[in-house]
């Protein structure tokens, strides 16, 4: 893993072999043509979307239409594979998130090494999860779900839209720090995760806030707390787990990664533009719209993030014994 993440914050830090002279005139050049966003998630989700206003962002900034294409299957390995395997012109981008970090330990076997493979260009956002009930579940704050949960021992159900997906994760870093006793509970997505957990069915969600967020305005979910380790704008008075569990920190993340060697001038035009983005007043709240926080900084600083994130899930997917479907 030490080496592994050296290589990756060597890649991020842009280190590559061509002249000064002919990087420039490639950066000054580029785009001359359409660039794809490869996606790992379906339309209409807060990945894909992010993805689409990252997207529209570039393309009015840099005159060439940016195009979403959405390739689902295999935790996002589909879409990564996709960007692995494409010429390293820019031309080809992957909208890089957690399920990456997490899969680099979920899956014994895959067609590429991530942080190997995978030149990082920029972060886009973070984004919480909340933890949510519904209103007659007996606690009403994270410490009373605690002693709750471990007086009734694997009576209670954790829903998720999938093993190594946000929700999942947080729900299984809260079990390893906590010492509760939770079953998982595997969904196809929010929706039905949702429906089950209004309906009692299953007891508790990490969800993700974007999804949740309205049921809790309109009291049909209480929040008992969100998983970043700062409180989130989106609901300034729910507290966070950390609060209750010192040290606990969980959050989807995303942004965008190129295939390995790609020019450093193009990776830098790109963070350049991304971050602009970022700071947009426009654009930024229509991030914050969806519950996210946007995230910018240098591709060594999403290289970073990733390389921080795939030892720290790797841990617990180790710790909790979590396997793929």
């Amino acid at each position: 893993m030490k080496l592994l993440r050296r290589e990756f914050l060597h890649l991020a830090a842009g280190a590559v072999g061509l002249p000064f002279a002919t990087r420039f005139a490639c950066a000054q050049a580029y785009p001359s043509r359409p660039v794809r966003l490869l996606v790992g998630f379906g339309a209409g989700g807060a990945p894909d979307i992010l993805a689409r206003l990252m997207a529209q962002w570039l393309s009015d900034r840099l005159g060439q239409p940016f195009v979403v294409e959405n390739r689902v299957g295999g935790s996002s390995s589909i879409a990564t594979e996709g960007v692995v395997g494409a010429a390293p012109d820019g031309y080809t981008l992957l909208l890089a998130s957690l399920a990456n970090a997490v899969n680099a330990t979920l899956y014994d076997k895959l067609n590429y090494n991530f942080i190997r493979d995978i030149a990082p260009v920029s972060g886009i956002s973070r984004d919480p999860n909340v933890m949510v009930v519904v209103p007659s579940f007996p606690a009403k704050t994270v410490p009373e779900f605690i002693a709750y949960a471990k007086a009734n021992p694997g009576k209670i159900n954790m829903a998720s839209p999938g093993v190594g997906t946000s929700p999942h994760m947080a729900g299984e870093l809260f079990k390893v720090m906590t010492g509760v006793d939770m079953a998982h509970v595997a969904y196809r997505g929010s929706p039905p995760a949702l429906t089950d957990l209004l309906a009692g069915q299953v007891q508790v969600y990490f969800a993700p806030i974007a999804a949740a967020i309205g049921y809790v305005r309109d009291g049909r979910l209480r929040a008992l707390a969100v998983t970043t380790a700062t409180r989130t704008d989106a609901l300034p008075d729910v507290p966070t787990v950390a609060e209750f569990v010192p040290g606990y920190d969980s959050s989807a993340f995303y942004g965008v990664g190129a295939p390995k060697n790609t020019p450093a001038d193009i990776v830098d035009k790109l963070n350049k533009e991304i971050n602009a983005g970022l700071a947009d007043a426009a654009l930024k709240k229509r991030i914050s719209d969806l519950g996210s926080v946007p995230f910018p900084g240098s591709p060594a600083d999403f290289g970073k993030l990733v390389a921080d994130e795939t030892e720290k899930w790797g841990k617990v997917i180790r710790a909790a014994n979590i396997k793929p479907d």
